[in-house]
């Protein structure tokens, strides 16, 4: 991942899209500025990476749900609108974690908070939020913490 903000990178996509006259592109990326910008002026504050990333984490969930819902109703020309775009917030996404990767951080988190039962999942999942924000669907980090403390 670079060391640009993921603000910055957004920003510089954008030129990037303006300057190849990209309007596919440079609609998402539109709609991700605004719903940063949506944040800032709402809370008054500047956001930093780890907002931006469950942010653009929202954004890539929103468009997978809206992919199955038109594809159940066979609109695929809206399915694929929302691919165009899923591909788009992929590229501010940082690298998804492989399923033994995922696994060894949830066995070190739940070590690591002493977690004994499903009792104490806010507590793992606490820990394991920042490090795996934007890289696994939280919903499957959920069901792994629990199996693993129900065996």
């Amino acid at each position: 991942m670079s060391s640009l903000s993921i603000k910055t990178r957004v920003f510089d996509a954008m030129k990037t899209a303006m300057k190849a006259r990209d309007q596919k592109k440079l609609g998402c990326i539109r709609l991700i500025q605004a719903a940063f910008k949506q944040i800032e002026v709402d809370e008054r504050c500047e956001i930093d990476d780890a907002r931006a990333l469950s942010i653009l984490d929202k954004m890539k969930k929103q468009r997978l749900e809206s992919i199955k819902q038109y594809e159940q109703a066979s609109r695929t020309d809206l399915a694929d609108k929302e691919r165009e775009e899923l591909e788009v917030l992929t590229e501010f996404l940082p690298e998804p974690l492989s399923e033994d990767a995922l696994k060894k951080l949830v066995e070190e988190a739940v070590s690591s908070t002493g977690a004994s039962s499903v009792k104490d999942m806010g507590k793992v999942m606490g820990v394991l939020k920042p490090q795996v924000q934007g890289r696994a669907d939280m919903g499957a980090v959920g069901a792994m913490i629990k199996s693993l403390l129900q065996s």
